[in-house]
């Protein structure tokens, strides 16, 4: 009983670790593609051929454009072969004929270095994941479902991390971003399920009417909300293109150069406003006052709100790069809450407790 109690402060402990620095990941590669530095390192998992990038570009020799093009470029000939195998012949097509992947970019020793920080701070929580998987090993008998989940894990941020040599080797092709954008959503809802399970005697919702009706909001709203966060990545990549081709000045006309996707982002974000309201009056009334449950959809509203709010700063003030990395960091943080509300919702130890109290 002791080492099973050890081993679950610690997984306790590690899975809570690991979610935060996720979190903190998801703001570095903000950072890195508000500042544009996706190609300051042209290759993976080395940068420039180094484990330590360089500082100058005398450090390189004279054709590293050229070298690291054609190592691209094979890499993305298996690749799209690999697509076309597997039926997607347009994504296969694209990738060998698009002349923006065939373009290699410059060196720059401040886009190099944040790219490379951001691949450190990668591999770091790849170890964590382990720890968070050797942390879950006493609960093979005893909740198996933790180490299945845990396992799961670790090969879903294998696939990420090679999804993101992917990304580097098609330079930043659209729908590989977003595909590695949907992948770091899925990963949070793993490490919050793990969080949850491992706390799930104290994260439960005390007492709840109409308790299918709030399930139904919760889904809906989580599903528009991983939408929401997947139009804003395709939102990032128009402009990406759109500041590229005005040589990343005229900041102000880059809003106003966006097509449809834009506007059904800025849309559902009221959309999504409307239904977290009715959650958080939902709970209100099921719960005959203000708890822990009620409190936490009360952050989650406002920071939805904050979240308009830089949505309207970007919108009518050029697009500041300081505040994008915050603007995803935030979107993903909602999408958490309300997966951790959703869970707690469905809590079975609620309905023991409920039965304990009014038996």
């Amino acid at each position: 009983m002791k080492n099973n109690i050890e081993g679950n402060n610690f997984f306790r402990k590690i899975s809570l670790v690991t979610l935060m620095a996720v979190y903190f990941l998801i703001l570095v590669g903000g950072i890195v593609r508000s500042t544009g530095a996706g190609m300051g390192c042209p290759d993976w998992p080395k940068c420039f051929g180094q484990w330590i990038p360089p500082t100058s570009e005398e450090m390189l020799p004279d054709n590293y454009k050229e070298k690291y093009k054609n190592d691209r470029l094979e890499k993305n000939q298996r690749l799209a072969n690999y697509l076309e195998t597997a039926g997607l012949k347009k994504q296969a097509t694209d990738i060998r004929t698009e002349k923006f992947i065939q373009q290699e970019t410059s060196f720059n020793v401040m886009k190099t270095w944040t790219e490379y920080i951001n691949r450190i701070v990668g591999i770091l929580i790849g170890f964590l994941i382990i720890l968070n998987l050797i942390g879950s090993v006493p609960f093979i008998k005893s909740d198996p479902v933790l180490f299945i989940w845990s396992f799961l894990l670790l090969l879903l941020v294998v696939f990420q991390g090679w999804i993101g040599s992917v990304v580097v080797s098609t330079h930043l092709t659209p729908w590989m971003v977003t595909l590695h954008m949907l992948i770091a959503v899925i990963i949070i809802a793993i490490l919050t399920y793990l969080v949850f399970r491992s706390r799930k005697n104290k994260l439960y919702f005390h007492q709840v009417t109409h308790r299918r009706f709030l399930n139904f909001l919760l889904i809906l709203s989580g599903l528009l909300i991983v939408v929401q966060i997947l139009l804003g990545t395709q939102v990032r990549e128009a402009i990406d293109l759109i500041s590229s081709s005005l040589g990343y000045e005229q900041r102000n006309t880059w809003i106003g150069s966006l097509r449809l996707e834009f506007y059904i982002h800025r849309s559902f974000s009221l959309i999504l406003l409307v239904l977290q309201a009715g959650i958080l009056l939902n709970i209100y009334r099921s719960q005959s006052g203000i708890n822990g449950s009620f409190r936490l959809s009360g952050y989650l509203l406002i920071l939805l709100l904050v979240e308009i709010g830089l949505g309207i700063i970007m919108a009518y003030f050029g697009i500041p790069p300081y505040i994008q990395p915050v603007h995803l960091l935030i979107g993903t943080m909602i999408f958490g809450i309300q997966f951790l509300i959703l869970l707690m919702n469905n809590n079975k130890r609620r309905v023991q407790i409920e039965k304990e109290v009014f038996a």
